[in-house]
C-alpha cells in the first residue's frame, strides 16, 4: 500500500505560480509511475503530467511549457505550475502505479486531492 497526500494548493490570479507536493508513505523514486490528474466541475478527470521509471516525463498539451513535474527526493513528487490559467481550475490528484507509465492498467493508488483555483 502506499499512501499520498497532496499539498500547495490555493487561489492565485492568472498569470501566477503555485507549486504542488505529493508525499509517498514508502520510497516511490524510480519504482513507481507517479502522476499527477486533475477534475474540474462537470469534467472528467484528465491527466496532467507523468515521471516514469526512468525519469521521463510527459505532459498533455494544454499545460506542456508552463507545467514541471519533478521527483523531488526518494518519496516527494512535485507540479511546478506557471503561468496559470482561469481554465486550469481543478482538483489536482497525485497518483502512483507500479511498474511503466505506458504498461496497462489503473492507477493503483490517489490522492485526496488539493483545489486550485485561478482567477481571471
Amino acid at each position: 500500500q502506499v499512501q499520498l497526500v497532496e499539498s500547495g494548493g490555493g487561489s492565485v490570479q492568472a498569470g501566477g505560480s503555485l507549486r504542488l507536493s505529493c508525499v509517498a508513505s514508502r520510497y516511490t523514486y524510480r519504482r513507481y509511475c507517479m502522476a499527477w490528474f486533475r477534475q474540474a466541475p462537470g469534467k472528467e478527470r484528465e491527466a496532467v503530467a507523468a515521471i516514469d521509471i526512468d525519469g521521463s516525463a510527459t505532459y498533455a498539451d494544454s499545460v506542456k511549457g508552463r507545467f514541471t513535474i519533478s521527483q523531488d527526493n526518494v518519496n516527494t513528487l512535485s507540479l511546478q505550475m506557471n503561468s496559470l490559467k482561469p481554465e486550469d481550475t481543478a482538483i489536482y490528484y497525485c497518483a502512483a502505479k507500479q511498474g511503466y507509465c505506458t504498461e496497462r492498467g489503473d492507477f493503483d493508488y490517489w490522492g485526496q486531492g488539493t483545489q486550485v483555483t485561478v482567477s481571471s
